[in-house]
């Protein structure tokens, strides 16, 4: 899809004092960050070096957004605020026993000597655990919520792996793995910070962390962080502010400063990644769709039937409505059509466990919403899937959500 630079998003640019080369290195770094929000040294120095090449630059874009970025000797970290929709994060994040022990794990690793083994760091995060009061049976799924934990960690460079293999620690209490301790990078893993109890009262600390009053700024990071804005969801200042100003000095320039395109329709609008931005898949972020497998397949038919079939509302504009009994007889046929040709026989025999899988797929995506017993398709799913912008080949719409 071609764009065209508006006047409000040239004289911004220009105020910048950038060269449209750098333009283009800036956008390009400030979407790796959106998607991997920790660079390290040794694995993404050239990343780092872009950052440090356009700091300003980068900085200038995430501050429209109220985001901070640190750059430290040996990494770079982009703060964010939480997830637009949570829940929609949870149902495809990791699980709370994993949550659990990683949090678990950046409380022992802060006393930790800079090089330990697995099991001291494991031992040092059961006695937390013990000190927290929480369970910690030593069975097999918490065995493998310690490694998924691990693994989270040695991501994001916090506690590194020297040496060894961290998947036999499912075998063994003490394997001979050796971790390295990143102890100035630890004080950056919590982003967001609230003044309420998390454990007392969970509810005020997710409020508090959560908490944007600027409409603008909220909008500015629902265009960045999700796949797509509805009107529908919007408040009264939301609403004025994506009428008057999502096309002016304040959307558009924001959209082209991370290399994205505007699109703007009657039912919301995004920011979409244009098809030459991006090398693979994995550069779009966590939420992909339609992608490959039997889910991907189920949920793309099942846009194109709503597209078809689907019921329409006056309270929901471009929202299209299925009855979710409608939608298991669908599925139900679908499996039979394709089963033994490329759909999984665990998804064939069972269309209910199907369903739930599509639901947390397209709610992830923001392209489903499910109430009332109805399955409820976003007007992307069908007036904007034939945009050039939106539609890449296979690759149709892809959430930017960490």
């Amino acid at each position: 899809m071609t764009s065209t630079t508006s006047s409000g998003a040239r004289a911004w640019r220009q105020r910048r004092g950038q060269p449209p080369e750098a333009s283009a290195e800036t956008a390009a770094v400030l979407r790796l960050l959106l998607v991997r929000p920790w660079l390290i040294a040794g694995r993404d120095d050239g990343a780092i070096a872009t950052v440090r090449r356009n700091e300003a630059a980068v900085r200038d874009a995430l501050a429209r957004l109220g985001w901070v970025l640190v750059v430290d000797r040996d990494f770079v970290r982009l703060r964010k605020s939480p997830p637009v929709r949570r829940e929609a994060w949870a149902a495809s994040g990791p699980g709370p026993l994993t949550c659990s022990w990683f949090f678990l794990l950046v409380a022992a690793a802060e006393s930790m000597p800079p090089r330990v083994s697995i099991g001291q760091l494991v031992a040092a995060a059961r006695t937390a655990a013990a000190e927290a009061e929480v369970p910690a049976p030593d069975d097999r799924p918490e065995r493998h919520a310690i490694l998924a934990a691990l693994k989270m960690l040695d991501e994001r460079g916090v506690v590194e792996r020297l040496d060894g293999d961290i998947n036999q620690f499912l075998r063994d209490d003490d394997p001979p793995v050796l971790l390295a301790v990143q102890h100035h990078r630890l004080v950056h893993v919590i982003a967001n910070f609230g003044v309420a109890d998390p454990v007392a009262d969970p509810a005020a600390w997710l409020e508090q962390v959560e908490r944007e009053a600027d409409p603008a700024r909220r909008m500015r990071r629902r265009l960045v962080d999700d796949t797509a804005v509805y009107a529908g969801d919007l408040d009264a200042d939301e609403a004025d502010w994506l009428s008057r100003r999502v096309r002016g000095d304040d959307g558009q320039p924001l959209a082209e400063s991370f290399g994205l395109h505007l699109e703007r329709r009657a039912e919301g609008a995004a920011f979409v990644v244009p098809a030459d931005a991006y090398r693979s898949r994995s550069e779009l972020g966590d939420c992909p769709f339609p992608g490959g497998g039997t889910v991907a397949h189920a949920g793309l038919l099942l846009c194109d039937i709503a597209e078809a079939e689907g019921i329409v509302e006056g309270e929901r504009p471009g929202w299209r409505g299925v009855p979710q009994n409608q939608i298991m007889e669908h599925l139900a046929v679908l499996a039979e059509r394709f089963a033994g040709r490329g759909w999984s026989a665990e998804h064939v025999t069972n269309p209910p466990g199907l369903a739930a899988e599509v639901i947390a797929l397209l709610g992830g995506a923001n392209l489903l919403r499910v109430e009332a017993e109805t399955w409820w398709f976003a007007p992307a799913t069908g007036r904007w899937e034939r945009l050039a912008g939106l539609a890449t080949g296979g690759d149709r719409w892809h959430s930017l959500m960490p």
